[in-house]
């Protein structure tokens, strides 16, 4: 175990011996910290908070810190969950969660954190994930997988972001924006479908062009929104991306962000 003789351990946290934790680091109560993670100098973990394997976790961020969150008070029960390989920048924050949800703060695995990001209470953070610089999330929002979200993204309270989706810089997300699509804007609207990420991914030439179509009928058709994704589960049942995007509709309690012609 390498630990600087000016780092702050509290006896209470458990450290793997093969973590390494940087000059003037402080490590609170009740933290676990797993095998070949990596903290910076000066930045500061709160428990209750469990971290894996190989992170890096860069100085002066503040990570499992109380929730901002009026009705929280101490004594209740709050955690932070951090999976594997995740990079978290200079000045990140993450906060634990609270009871109104769990009590659980969880981020995935293999995620890119830039400087200043933001995750909030009871947020739940998928695998492969890049939220770039100052990005930040409200209370109880959801990202899906390899979802990225452009520098300066605002996220809502109770807000999901689906799979694969791509969020252009400086965009205010105020609505569920289901997988695969693509937003952008100061007026933020989902412009069309986030193809060039796919195809990067190794997702076929069918599998896009059946996504293009699902988005061309819930965002461009003349229907109502039930009857196109009835007509879709009846066209498109054996397309999995498909069936993942209506899901995503279905499942939304904020409703989804708005397309590029609405107003």
């Amino acid at each position: 175990m390498a630990i600087h003789p000016s780092a702050i351990i509290d006896p209470s946290s458990k450290i793997h011996e093969k973590a390494e934790i940087c000059a003037y680091a402080i490590i609170g109560k009740n933290v676990e910290i797993g095998a070949g993670t990596i903290v910076e100098s000066h930045a500061v973990i709160q428990g209750p908070t469990k971290i894996g394997k190989n992170n890096h976790i860069y100085s002066f961020a503040s990570i499992g810190g109380d929730p901002q969150d009026i009705t929280y008070a101490d004594g209740q029960e709050s955690n932070l969950i951090i999976g594997d390989d995740n990079l978290i920048r200079e000045f990140c924050t993450i906060n634990r969660g609270t009871e109104k949800q769990d009590s659980i703060t969880r981020v995935g695995s293999k995620n890119m954190l830039m400087a200043y990001v933001h995750i909030a209470h009871d947020c739940q953070i998928g695998n492969h994930i890049i939220m770039s610089n100052n990005a930040s999330l409200a209370g109880h929002v959801r990202i899906q997988n390899w979802a990225i979200l452009g520098g300066f993204t605002l996220v809502k309270q109770y807000c999901m972001i689906g799979m694969h989706t791509y969020i252009g810089m400086g965009c205010q997300v105020n609505k569920d924006i289901p997988s695969y699509m693509l937003a952008s804007g100061v007026q933020t609207r989902v412009r069309g479908i986030n193809s060039e990420g796919m195809r990067r991914r190794g997702f076929s030439p069918n599998a896009i062009s059946a996504i293009k179509r699902a988005f061309k009928m819930v965002y461009r058709g003349s229907g109502l929104l039930d009857q196109s994704l009835k007509e879709l589960e009846e066209s498109e049942s054996d397309q999995i991306e498909v069936m993942q995007f209506i899901k995503c509709i279905r499942s939304s309690k904020t409703g989804i962000m708005r397309g590029p012609n609405e107003e």
